[in-house]
């Protein structure tokens, strides 16, 4: 009712008033405006002058430069995608293509990795820190607006490399100066990806101490938890305590559960989220609305046997003792059983003779056609094309995302790089996140199942993760933002991403703007580059 009140009163100042032609630089005429914030969305046009909404109301009258037609659609602020690798893929295109044809506006880096800081090399000079990366994608022009938290497995490998030991009191001081000086660069908080090498040699105390650090520049802490299986209740017992002990909120990167075994638990994971929240803690989510993940094959090795690298790692597969060892680790689900080889799908490598063989095959055909067990085809398919060979692993229950999903604090992530159907990405094998997931949650979840009203599923991808990162000015619809919009057909949005064919372009998005730019228009990249860095609340501005 607020929004309606607030319509008719700029409506009435409008009339009064008598706009002049020409005062706006966009008019977006005829659309349904949904502000965000829940509430059903109300026939509006929107005015942009400059990077700023000025005006939502009739604007029958007005005239601008550029006037985009909106009749039956809907009118929302840009998506927010809480979850993004394209830090790498727009220094090759930033366009960011996959991503801003449905409608992002705002990739959020830092699962663990991040952008900066990094020791200066002899081949790359560009930047050193996070700050320095901002700085050099402002520079370079780019289409989406980017933002960014500081890697914890980024912070510790600066100070540490890849070892497997606590930090000395000397490295857990430097590694909290990073993370103070990434938070006055504009970092939003601090990430983790536990499940990896080498942030699990990381303990609840380490980063405990690095989440104060954080939390006192006023961030978050977003985490890939511990354990998405077998051990998901004590990773979420760990995400709870580092929220508390540190005072700053926390979110869960791409919330699922792992492995069929594991799928009963799903009402106690929920349980003890609201739980947590009714106790205090501010705890938020995040997810894509696909029943697999995707990460290395090299991750069904034991994490002992990642010390060090890929390197390390393929020079113990070389070694017959530790080679045995490994592999009895691997049979005997040492620290965690692995999936059926048949729910997982290689999806490419480095070399042209084994993807000619092996890419887009199960592990349990691939294995047959190499003559050896899963576990050992997989040490010598590691060593073979020395990289973790990208793969799909199917194991999450369909019922479980819908349960999920219906979650009021869940935003979304695509937790893939921002594509392009150029030669030097279709040659990659991807999951079908990179070019859907946005789009697969509006038609599939919402038109289609229903989980939600139209509303909140905005404000799923809007104001609830802008809020969450403590953005100004972003995430609504309201006079005085900053102008990242979105135009899209409710009954015609939708992915054609498949796990067999997976870069497709989205369809069903009419425009985009970023800061008052049309970056998209009828359907078609304008190739405009008007995109920001977006810093955090610790932000410090040079002098």
């Amino acid at each position: 009712m607020r929004f309606l009140s607030s319509l008719l009163i700029l409506g009435l100042t409008a009339c009064s008033a008598q706009t002049p032609p020409a005062s706006f630089d966009v008019i977006i005429r005829g659309g349904t405006v949904y502000d965000g914030s829940g509430t059903p969305g109300v026939r509006a046009d929107v005015g942009i002058r400059q990077d700023t909404i000025a005006y939502i109301g009739d604007l029958s009258r007005a005239e601008a430069p550029v006037i985009l037609d909106a009749t039956q659609k809907a009118v929302s602020s840009g998506f927010i995608n809480m979850l993004s690798w394209a830090d790498g893929t727009i220094l090759r295109d930033g366009r960011a293509m996959s991503d801003i044809l449905q409608g992002v506006t705002l990739e959020v880096f830092g699962e663990g990795w991040s952008p900066g800081p990094r020791h200066r090399s002899k081949r790359d000079t560009l930047w050193t820190t996070l700050g320095g990366y901002f700085d050099h994608v402002e520079r370079l022009g780019i289409s989406p607006n980017v933002a960014s938290f500081v890697g914890a497995t980024t912070v510790r490998m600066y100070v540490m490399n890849q070892e497997s030991r606590k930090p000395t009191p000397a490295e857990l001081d430097r590694m909290r100066q990073l993370v103070a000086e990434a938070m006055e660069q504009g970092a939003l908080g601090l990430g983790t990806s536990l499940i990896y090498a080498p942030a699990t040699f990381a303990t609840t105390e380490e980063l405990i101490e690095l989440s104060r650090v954080a939390g006192q520049g006023g961030g978050m802490y977003i985490t890939h938890m511990r354990s998405e299986s077998d051990f998901i209740l004590p990773a979420l017992n760990e995400t709870f305590r580092i929220a508390r002990e540190a005072n700053l909120p926390a979110e869960i990167y791409h919330l699922k559960i792992n492995q069929a075994r594991n799928w009963s638990k799903v009402d106690t994971v929920l349980f003890k989220i609201d739980s947590a929240r009714q106790a205090g803690l501010r705890i938020t989510a995040n997810m894509y609305p696909y029943a697999a993940s995707a990460t290395g094959l090299k991750e069904r090795v034991p994490m002992w046997a990642q010390e060090g690298g890929l390197a390390k790692m393929r020079a113990r597969f070389r070694n017959p003792a530790l080679r045995k060892k490994i592999l009895s680790d691997m049979e005997n689900g040492i620290p965690t059983r692995n999936s059926d080889p048949k729910d997982v799908m290689l999806l490419g490598f480095k070399k042209d003779s084994l993807n000619a063989l092996y890419k887009g095959k199960r592990l349990d055909e691939v294995a047959r056609l190499h003559g050896k067990s899963a576990d050992e085809t997989v040490l010598d398919l590691l060593t073979a094309d020395k990289t973790s060979i990208p793969a799909i692993y199917f194991l999450i229950s369909e019922q479980n995302i819908m349960k999920m999903l219906r979650q009021p604090y869940v935003s979304i992530g695509s937790d893939a790089g921002a594509l392009a159907l150029t030669k030097n990405f279709v040659d990659m094998g991807t999951h079908p996140r990179a070019y859907g997931s946005f789009a697969r949650f509006l038609a599939r979840y919402v038109r289609e199942e229903k989980l939600m009203s139209w509303e909140e599923a905005i404000r799923r991808m809007t104001s609830l993760p802008a809020s969450n990162l403590k953005l100004i000015k972003r995430g609504s619809l309201q006079v005085g933002y900053f102008a990242d919009v979105v135009v899209f057909d409710l009954e015609k949005i939708q992915d054609h991403a498949t796990f067999e064919k997976p870069h497709q372009y989205s369809t069903g998005v009419q425009h985009v703007l970023v800061n008052g730019v049309p970056v998209v228009r009828d359907g078609e990249h304008t190739g405009a580059k008007p995109g920001r860095a977006l810093r955090g609340p610790g932000y410090r501005q040079k002098k």
